[in-house]
């Protein structure tokens, strides 16, 4: 029998919780208690001398800390552990140069979320084709929305697995995000054409092939009407509020219904997002990209009080347009989607693609006559099109001429296992 190479994929999917009144008390509850004791971690960590901070010694502590205070047993023990690794996972990610030093999380500034490290306990069934059900520790039997299909039931291959999940609660409410492993064919090299993609404001996405993605506001108008109007009393009652006073529960409120309608907008910039990078990689073999540098893109232009920065606010609306578009998530799904179909991402030097003449070569001092238009100022060539369009022609020649920053994209997210036979992964 014929042997075929598979690979060992891991991904997440989130999907949202309906939970019952009392269940998201609990849940809250749960929250309250794990950033709690990331705290108690922190506080012990700066406590104890160098050589007492060991693993063992906090799980000692915490163990301690759920005996002594009566509240903290509302995280269940497993996710009282989860808290403790990603604590050290954080100093180890700071010693690496790869984080901040981790810190004391606040109420209002803390993402509330609890995890579910094992995969057993979660007990998913699916009730029919719209929901599904979900067992969470201490809270009981909840339902979710299913939205895609998840490796459950007796008929599952025990390789495709989830293997833990993850409470997360947003504007929105509360939402679960597995944790998926399954092991899988890998996939064949992609026969799809070659392409440069250039990003913008204006145009979100350009191909070299002439083919553009855009989109429209996130929000209705009545929706950006309703945003304004609670902008605007927002701002009204801050400003009745003396020094030091507590915000009012009138004003959390607003604030609530403000953070619900951007995480909406959020949430379909992201849908929209996942869509278009699926067509691009489903249609096209080599995606070449920008190396774009965007935290220095996006840097204030104030200055300093001896040299004050020029065009400030114009500057300030640029930098908001270019983190509203999230240019760096969409190569981040480009390069995983890209490895998943067979395909490879390169990514080539961003300077001078958007001002040199895609035809003729020649970069010439006014050709970007406007942010839609390029029109090649060389008597030679005389080119003129959509600037967006040469930019992504530029970007492909850059690889077609070996300047490529980084070779093919690998596997990401995907991990090579051992050869068996193909009846093993059904």
């Amino acid at each position: 029998m014929s042997q075929e190479t598979l690979v060992k994929r891991q991904f997440g999917h989130r999907a949202r919780l309906a939970l019952a009144p009392a269940q998201g008390l609990k849940t809250d509850n749960q929250a309250h208690v794990a950033r709690t004791m990331w705290n108690l971690l922190h506080g012990w960590w700066q406590m104890m001398p160098k050589e007492m901070r060991t693993l063992a010694n906090a799980d000692a502590a915490i163990r301690q800390a759920r005996d002594d205070i009566d509240f903290l047993a509302a995280l269940p023990a497993q996710a009282a552990q989860a808290v403790l690794k990603t604590y050290f996972q954080t100093w180890k990610n700071c010693w690496e140069g790869r984080a901040d030093a981790p810190s004391f999380k606040g109420r209002f500034r803390t993402v509330m979320s609890v995890d579910i490290p094992q995969g057993r306990d979660l007990n998913i069934t699916r009730v029919h084709r719209r929901w599904g059900m979900v067992n969470i520790p201490k809270v009981g039997r909840v339902r979710f929305r299913w939205t895609e299909d998840l490796p459950v039931g007796k008929r599952t291959n025990p390789e495709n697995r989830i293997t833990g999940a993850r409470l997360i609660k947003d504007a929105l409410g509360w939402h679960i995000a597995f944790r998926v492993q399954t092991l899988e064919a890998a996939p064949s090299p992609h026969q799809g054409p070659e392409v440069g993609i250039d990003v913008g404001v204006t145009v979100p996405i350009a191909l070299s092939d002439g083919e553009t993605y855009e989109h429209g506001e996130w929000l209705t108008q009545r929706e950006q009407a309703k945003l304004l109007h609670l902008e605007r009393r927002a701002a009204q009652r801050k400003q009745h509020r003396k020094p030091g006073e507590r915000t009012s529960r009138r004003l959390h409120h607003t604030y609530d219904r403000i953070a619900g309608l951007r995480a909406k907008a959020k949430r379909r910039a992201l849908d929209w997002q996942h869509q278009t990078t699926t067509a691009i990689t489903r249609a096209y073999g080599t995606i070449v990209v920008e190396a774009l540098t965007i935290t220095n893109m996006v840097k204030s232009a104030k200055g300093t009080i001896e040299n004050p920065g020029k065009k400030v606010a114009q500057k300030s609306g640029l930098n908001r347009s270019v983190s509203r578009e999230a240019w760096g998530r969409t190569v981040t799904m480009l390069t995983y989607k890209t490895a998943r179909h067979g395909g490879t991402l390169h990514k080539v030097p961003a300077p001078g693609t958007s001002q040199r003449c895609s035809a003729c070569g020649f970069t010439t001092p006014g050709s970007r006559e406007s942010q839609a238009m390029f029109s090649c100022k060389n008597p030679d060539c005389g080119w003129s099109g959509n600037a967006d369009h040469n930019a992504s022609r530029n970007v492909l020649h850059l690889y077609r001429m070996g300047l490529a920053l980084t070779p093919a994209a690998g596997r990401a997210g995907v991990r090579r296992a051992k050869r068996v036979k193909p009846a093993t992964a059904r």
